[in-house]
């Protein structure tokens, strides 16, 4: 698809983010008619210097002028400063208010978009991208304006001054406009190919940096290394086109200004010295500048404008997430309360993908203040059904009813707090384990922190580190082994005091003792509240209240553990022999 030179639709959409900040929005324009101004008048006044008080020795004259020169010099430095001050201060105050409105946004997308989106590309919409929408005000916008605003002032004085100079650099500017006509259209579609390869780029660094123990364990170096080098050549290859069309442009610029500033010295010298007065020394002079102040703004357009292209081009995909509806439909409108924990599952059905299904009409029902056990095979469904249960994805058709009310009709939010998860894969943020554990809920206090790690287990084991609460854990807590981070989860769920708890008891490569405060704080956690436990360990299957045996998407048995054991050639009994029986 051919990039358009100038999209005012998506301009427009940016200009309504300076609504908050008009005053100094005007204030930059106001500064920049001033500095244009101020900028045109210093060659006039070079001229009137040259022409009434140089050729007519007249010092006292000479003087006040050089005097008035430097206070226009003074001015137009003023200007200057606050003309560049503040269009950097408002496209940053832009960029903040557009990078939170982002970042909210991408918050509430469902988990699927997650699925389908590589993480590097949201951080490189999120924060280069965005950098680059700020350029549109501080490079761009205000840059042109101003190059324009001079411009104009400039030839009003050049014309007044002497007319006939003037049409011969008015002849040559329709050269240096066509010339960057071209140049722009060209330098839209190289800056589109830039910003796709450095989005490729940190999509593919991200990954590999997050994955370095695949990378190293199947000895993949010197493949991704391979990968690298030709994604860093496409984004090298991208860049070199810029440059290329860059070192044709300014060259030719530079050209087309030198010569017509050599017409005019030409062309007013040989006038001056065959006696005719339509012109000066004076007009040559300030021509000299003035042709220099009108040239290098039409080129340095050019340079500006390809700022604001890359701007706009960033925008326009920050904007495409934020115009992106994917998220879970939060329709309800009752307050979830304290649930009793009462769960139902109604010939629900869900795909991730069409016509895919996952979960094919299952019924389930879990009296509150049971603990359940799902067990099967990898890929039955059991993980799906914790997806759900949060509404972290929507279900095809059926329903699914906490305290005899559809969770849809549960307020997202409050439906989520009342529902504590620890995943089989534990996160932690890169930062102390009383934030990872609370957090930065104001609501939980240090001593209910204290209380919840002893009564599971674990006080002792936070204390026993550096810094003990304080700790951090780094990235993704790699200063923990995994039962600890394991248990750090136990506890954030513990503490948040959920009515419903659902867990995904990972133990592989876990410790003995490990699994021992593992298995302790399982049974604190899930005393008294509905439990929902993907089972990996033998003491939870045995101890839990019912067991969902699922196999394909169904539920194909359920029962206590005794019931499902004395099935000959059931589901459960040749999961168990196959599987729970020799792990113990």
């Amino acid at each position: 698809m051919k990039a358009k030179v100038f999209d005012t639709r998506l301009f427009k959409r940016i200009l309504q983010y300076t609504k908050p900040y008009q005053w100094r929005f005007n204030g930059v324009v106001i500064f920049a008619v001033s500095l244009s101004v101020f900028a045109a008048l210093r060659p006039y006044l070079l001229k009137q210097t040259v022409d009434s008080y140089i050729q007519t020795e007249d010092a006292p004259g000479l003087l006040l002028y050089i005097s008035l020169m430097g206070i226009v010099l003074l001015l137009e430095v003023f200007s200057q400063f606050y003309f560049v001050y503040w269009a950097n201060w408002l496209g940053q105050d832009i960029v903040k208010d557009i990078r939170i409105k982002l970042f909210k946004h991408i918050l509430s997308f469902r988990m699927k978009y997650f699925d389908l989106i590589p993480v590097g590309q949201l951080v490189t919409r999120s924060v280069s991208d965005i950098e680059s929408i700020a350029r549109i005000f501080s490079q761009g916008l205000f840059m042109i304006i101003s190059d324009l605003m001079k411009m104009l002032v400039v030839l009003i004085f050049m014309f007044y001054m002497n007319w006939k100079l003037t049409w011969i650099v008015i002849i040559a500017m329709p050269i240096l406009v066509f010339v960057t006509r071209i140049f722009q259209g060209k330098m839209q579609i190289a800056f589109e190919e830039v910003r796709t390869q450095i989005a490729n780029m940190n999509t593919f660094v991200q990954e590999r940096v997050t994955g370095m123990k695949i990378v190293q364990l199947f000895n993949r170096e010197e493949i991704e290394s391979k990968k690298f080098k030709e994604i860093n050549e496409k984004h090298q290859n991208a860049w070199i086109k810029t440059i290329l069309y860059n070192s044709i442009f300014f060259p030719i610029a530079d050209i087309i200004s030198s010569l017509t500033l050599g017409f005019v010295v030409l062309y007013g010298g040989i006038k001056i010295l065959n006696g005719d007065h339509f012109t000066t020394f004076g007009d040559l002079f300030s021509y000299t500048m003035f042709i220099s102040m009108l040239f290098n703004p039409l080129r340095q357009i050019a340079d500006k404008f390809n700022e604001m292209q890359l701007g706009m081009i960033a925008a326009n995909r920050v904007f495409e997430i934020i115009d992106k509806q994917d998220q879970i439909q939060d329709t309800g409108t009752i307050e979830a309360p304290v649930f009793k924990g009462a769960i139902t599952f109604k010939n629900v059905r869900f795909s991730y993908i069409d016509k895919e299904e996952v979960i094919k009409g299952i019924d389930l029902s879990v009296n509150p203040g049971e603990t359940i056990a799902i067990v099967g095979s990898t890929g039955a469904g059991k993980s799906t059904i914790i997806n759900l249960l949060n509404r972290f994805y929507e279900i095809k058709s059926g329903s699914i009813s906490i305290d005899n009310v559809n969770i849809d009709h549960y307020t997202l939010s409050s439906l989520r707090k009342q529902i504590a998860i620890v995943l089989q894969d534990v996160f932690l943020f890169a930062d102390t384990i009383y934030n990872n554990i609370t957090l930065n809920n104001p609501d939980i206090t240090k001593e209910q922190v204290y209380v919840a790690a002893k009564e599971i287990g674990v006080h002792d084991f936070i204390m026993s580190l550096p810094d003990n609460y304080d700790f951090d854990v780094k990235e993704r807590g790699v200063m923990l082994s995994s039962g600890q981070r394991q248990l750090i989860a136990f506890l954030r769920a513990y503490v948040s005091n959920p009515s419903i708890l659902i867990l995904d008891e990972a133990t592989s490569s876990i410790d003995t003792y490990s699994e021992e405060l593992i298995q302790c704080a399982t049974e604190t956690v899930t005393k008294g509240r509905t439990s929902i436990v993907i089972a990996h360990r033998l003491a939870t299957i045995v101890n839990a209240n019912k067991i969902v045996v699922m196999d394909k998407g169904l539920i194909v048995e359920e029962g206590t553990h005794q019931e499902l054991i004395n099935k000959e050639s059931g589901y459960y009994k040749n999961l168990y022999d196959s599987q729970f029986s020799l792990a113990e």
